[in-house]
């Protein structure tokens, strides 16, 4: 076995760590529920803050809902906002960055001119001015994740899309009269496919911990709906005491995102093995 091979066997141990933790946490969080005797918005009036039991198992919270059902449906949640606004952002990135490296001239003036004024915008800030006036509930909440997580990445994007159409094979599809669409598909797309692959995983656990920040200040999923960050938020007043309803959510929350984390580092090292690191 040669060094190299050595070397992205060793690095393609955090993903397939990531990926093992990451195929779990769906495994508990999706099938739980069926298992479980109680539902999420079920209450139990014989109940109230008791600890972990053989009825409950993580106990209840204040208004007697059990804690093992809600923790579940709020990391179906913070999972599925994450996994459609990583989606979106990336996807997003490759059209912008493409579109603009490829066309060049006043189209890469405009969407460039564009990210940069999207940048230059406090995230925090527009959401506090727009949740308020929004009623779209998840779906707007994605939208709003996702449209500050691109810009960056379709810089990149636009940058090798520029370095890609200085190829020889671009240039003679190019100069045989092949439409631009289908020259981005067939040649430019694929040779970006490692990129986008590493930034749609990563920018998974960036969009969970931004919603479920959000949520945890009110500004994400609403009531009577819950997230990660809303059981955050309603348990750290009585983290002291009763530590189940925080402790339960916070600690799903960090798996969630180190899984998340390991397979997007481990896709890094292994798809750029000159540029991962060891």
């Amino acid at each position: 076995m040669t060094v190299r091979s050595l070397t992205v066997r060793r690095r393609s141990r955090r993903a397939v760590a990531g990926l093992v933790l990451l195929a779990l946490l769906f495994s508990l969080v999706f099938g739980g529920p069926l298992v479980s005797p109680w539902g999420w918005d079920g209450t139990d009036f014989t109940a109230f803050h008791q600890g972990p039991s053989a009825r409950h198992w993580l106990g209840t919270t204040h208004s007697g809902r059990d804690v093992f059902a809600l923790t579940l449906r709020g990391a179906q949640r913070s999972l599925l906002i994450g996994l459609f606004a990583a989606v979106i952002a990336t996807g997003l990135a490759a059209v912008v960055g493409t579109a603009a490296g490829f066309a060049g001239g006043p189209l890469d003036r405009t969407l460039m001119w564009g990210v940069d004024l999207l940048l230059a915008l406090p995230p925090l800030l527009v959401v506090v001015v727009l949740v308020p006036r929004l009623s779209g509930g998840v779906p707007v909440l994605v939208a709003l994740l996702a449209a500050f997580m691109w810009m960056i990445t379709a810089r990149m994007v636009r940058s090798m899309t520029i370095s890609l159409c200085e190829r020889e094979y671009v240039l003679a599809a190019r100069f045989l009269g092949v439409s631009a669409p289908r020259v981005i598909v067939r040649h430019v797309l694929p040779q970006l496919a490692s990129l986008l692959a590493v930034d749609a995983s990563l920018n998974v656990s960036v969009a969970i911990i931004a919603e479920s920040g959000l949520s945890f200040l009110g500004l994400g999923v609403r009531p009577p709906d819950v997230s990660l960050g809303t059981l955050i938020a309603d348990g750290h007043g009585t983290v002291a005491a009763r530590p189940w309803p925080f402790g339960f959510a916070a600690g799903l929350l960090v798996l969630i995102v180190l899984a998340v984390n390991l397979l997007g580092d481990g896709l890094r090292d292994v798809l750029d093995p000159a540029g991962g690191r060891g």
